[in-house]
């Protein structure tokens, strides 16, 4: 049963496409942080949602992850998060809170 986004508990949601290793990577950390339901939008398969992200991003590589309304960037800007110590205040919400 999948439960709905909080503030405790913002949604994540990753652009992506079939074939990218960086967004493997991105799923797998976070997996190691806690989210099991990442709303995942492939743009090679809808090409409007390629020039949607284009649009909200300003870029055009994947994986463009999202922690709330949050753009955390991509997977780069993902680890040094997590590496930082923010990454697990963010999906906890607590970052968003101050915000």
């Amino acid at each position: 049963m999948k439960h709905p986004p909080t503030l405790a508990n913002p949604r994540v949601t990753m652009y992506t496409t079939a074939y990218c290793g960086y967004c493997v990577r991105a799923e797998r950390l976070l997996e190691t942080r806690g989210v099991t339901d990442i709303e995942k939008i492939r743009v090679d398969e809808e090409p409007q949602q390629r020039i949607a992200m284009m649009k909200r991003t300003g870029r055009r590589t994947v994986p463009q992850i999202y922690i709330g309304e949050h753009h955390v960037g991509g997977y780069d800007e993902l680890a040094a998060l997590d590496r930082a110590g923010a990454l697990s205040a963010l999906l906890a919400g607590d970052a968003l809170r101050r915000a």
